[in-house]
C-alpha cells in the first residue's frame, strides 16, 4: 500500500510524541516530534463518556495528569480540565489531525468505547491514507476497520502476533499473518524472544513490515536496523534521529 507506508527508509516513529519532561501524548510532545522532523507519531485513544476521542494512553487520568477517574466514565467537560504533568491539556485526536494535516499517525485503539468515535474521526478527516489502526485486541481492531469506507494500513494485535510466532499460520496460508500490513512487536516479551530472524524473514516474504517497540538505546537501534527491521518506535526521538542520520537513513 501507499500512503502510510510510503517511506523510502526505515520508519522512525515518536512513541506518544517526544517529551523529555515526560508529558506523553500531549500537544507539546507531538509538536516536539514534528519540530525534530518526524513525520510519524504513535498515540493511543480513549473515548469520554460523551464520545469525545482523546489521545491518551491510560484508561484513567491518574498516572500522568493532575486529574483522576476513568476517562470513559467522565464527560469531556471534565477530562479537558486535566493537565498532563500539571501543565499540558489532553488533546483530542481531531486536534492532532487538524493541527498537523500531513502527519502520519499510528493509533492504538485502547477500548471498545473508542471503536465508533475512532472510525468516525478517520472518516470525518479523510485520514485513511495517513493512519495505521492498531489494537492489542484483534477483535477491536477489526471492528474499527469494518466501519471505514476505505481500507487503511493496520498492524497486528496479540492474537495475530501469537499465531505468527507460535502457530506459523499453518491454517491461514491464504492470508499470511492474518492480512495485516505490519507486525508491531517488542523484541522480547519477558524471556520469550518475539523478534527472530526467522519471523522477520517470513514477514518480509509475505509483504508484511516489522516495526519494533519501544527502543530507547543507541546500540539496540543500530542492531535492529542492521537486522533489517522496517521501523522503530521510540521515546527517544532525538536519539533515533541521530542514529538514522549517522547511517544516512534519516529522511526529512
Amino acid at each position: 500500500m501507499t500512503g502510510f507506508l510510503d517511506w523510502p527508509a526505515p520508519i522512525p516513529m515518536a512513541h506518544r510524541g517526544f517529551s523529555p519532561e515526560r508529558w506523553e501524548n500531549s500537544r507539546a510532545a507531538f509538536a516536539n516530534a514534528v519540530d525534530l522532523g518526524y513525520r510519524y507519531v504513535e498515540t493511543d485513544v480513549h473515548a469520554t463518556a460523551d464520545g469525545v476521542l482523546v489521545a491518551f494512553h491510560d484508561d484513567t487520568l491518574d498516572r500522568v495528569s493532575d486529574g483522576s477517574g476513568a476517562i470513559n466514565a467522565l464527560p469531556w467537560s471534565a477530562v479537558r480540565q486535566a493537565r498532563i504533568g500539571g501543565t499540558e491539556p489532553i488533546p483530542t485526536l481531531a486536534e492532532l489531525f487538524e493541527t498537523w494535516p500531513d502527519l502520519r499517525v499510528n493509533i492504538d485503539c485502547k477500548a471498545g468505547t473508542a471503536i465508533e468515535p475512532l472510525a468516525a474521526a478517520i472518516e470525518r478527516h479523510r485520514a485513511h491514507d495517513r493512519v495505521c489502526v492498531a489494537a492489542f485486541s484483534d477483535r477491536r481492531r477489526r471492528a474499527v476497520l469494518s466501519r471505514l469506507s476505505r481500507r487503511v494500513v493496520t498492524s497486528a494485535g496479540q492474537a495475530v502476533i501469537a499465531g505468527s510466532k507460535l502457530l506459523r499460520w499453518t491454517p491461514l496460508r491464504h492470508r499470511p499473518f492474518g492480512g495485516v500490513d505490519i507486525l508491531q512487536i517488542p523484541e522480547w516479551h519477558g524471556r520469550l524472544r518475539i523478534l527472530t530472524p526467522a519471523l522477520l524473514t517470513r514477514a518480509h516474504a509475505a509483504g508484511v513490515k516489522v516495526h519494533v517497540w519501544t527502543v530507547n538505546d543507541e546500540a539496540t537501534m543500530h542492531r535492529l536496523l542492521d537486522e533489517g527491521v522496517d521501523g522503530i518506535l521510540t521515546d527517544r526521538a532525538d536519539l533515533l534521529k541521530q542514529v538514522l542520520t549517522e547511517r544516512g537513513e534519516w529522511v526529512s
